[in-house]
Order: structure tokens, then sequence, then C-alpha cells
């Protein structure tokens, strides 16, 4: 009698090694993790090696090397074989790949997520920001720049709390 071995396809193996990236964190917001937050682009898988190709949010990402680590971390667990990050900056990141569970933890943490834009910046700057605690629209830019390059601190007219506005990209 053989015993016969089954091997798991490139899909459910590329199945499993996204969930296993979604369980890293973005170093920066560890409320969401880089596949709702869209960084996490595309998994190749071939006989000896797997890569996985990422956009950070900016070009000179300070947190690069982080992530990299973690993800060859979570990739090598769930048995990817010889795992290589790279970098792809074309396109670039948007915001409008932020995911609507991704969205909704940044609210919940006070900080506003974009609208979408579909690559219309300017316009979305000029819409109010809704407070992420009241849901008032009365707010006001206190500082272009917050904890991290891709925020905005404002605040609220209404609820008096400020938070911070994640910039649309």
């Amino acid at each position: 009698m053989t015993k016969q071995v089954q091997v798991a396809s490139d899909d459910a193996v590329r199945e499993l090694l996204w969930d296993a990236l979604a369980e890293v964190p973005d170093p920066e917001m560890p409320v969401v993790n880089l596949v709702e937050l869209g960084i996490i682009r595309e998994i190749e898988i071939t006989d000896n090696s797997t890569r996985i190709t990422i956009t950070p949010t900016f070009a000179a990402c300070p947190a690069y090397e982080v992530m990299t680590e973690q993800i060859i971390e979570k990739a090598s667990a769930a048995g990817a074989s010889r795992v290589e990050v790279s970098v792809r900056h074309d396109p670039p990141w948007t915001s409008d790949w932020i995911s609507a569970a991704a969205r909704e933890k940044l609210r919940k943490i006070g900080i506003t997520p974009p609208g979408h834009h579909h690559g219309n910046i300017s316009e979305i700057l000029l819409e109010p920001v809704e407070c992420p605690y009241c849901g008032s629209k009365n707010t006001s830019l206190q500082n272009s720049f917050g904890t991290t390059a891709c925020r905005m601190i404002y605040t609220c007219r209404n609820c008096k709390e400020p938070f911070e506005f994640f910039k649309p990209l």
C-alpha cells in the first residue's frame, strides 16, 4: 500500500502566507497591520523561494528594516522558504489602499483616515476633517505635521479633543 502525500497548492500556500502577514503590525500604528494598510502588495512562490513585494507609505520609510524583519519572520514561520522582501515604488503607495477594517481601527484610536481620493489629493484636503470622537466636521488644523510624517494634528471645536488625521497620499 502506497502512502499518498498531499502537497498544498500555491494558492493554498499563498493564502496561508497572507494570513501570516496580516499578523505583522505597522511599526508606527500597531493597531493596523501591513496587509490592511496595503503595504504588502504581492506574494510570489517558486519551487525554492518566496518573494514578498511591499510598497512602503514613503520611499524613505524609517520603519522599512523593522517591517522587512517581521515579514521574513512571519512568512518563514508559516513555512515559506528563502523569503525575500522586495520594494516597489511604482505605483507609489496611496491611502486609497487602506482597507475598510483598518480605517475603522484608526478611528477607534483617534486617527481620522482620509477619504478615498482616487488621485485627487488637493480636493480631499479642502474638505472638512471629521472628528473621530464625536463625528463633528467643525474641526481646525493645528499642525500639518503630527507624530509621524503621514499625519496632521486637528482639534475638534465641538468636543474640544485633539486628534490626528492620516494624510491623503
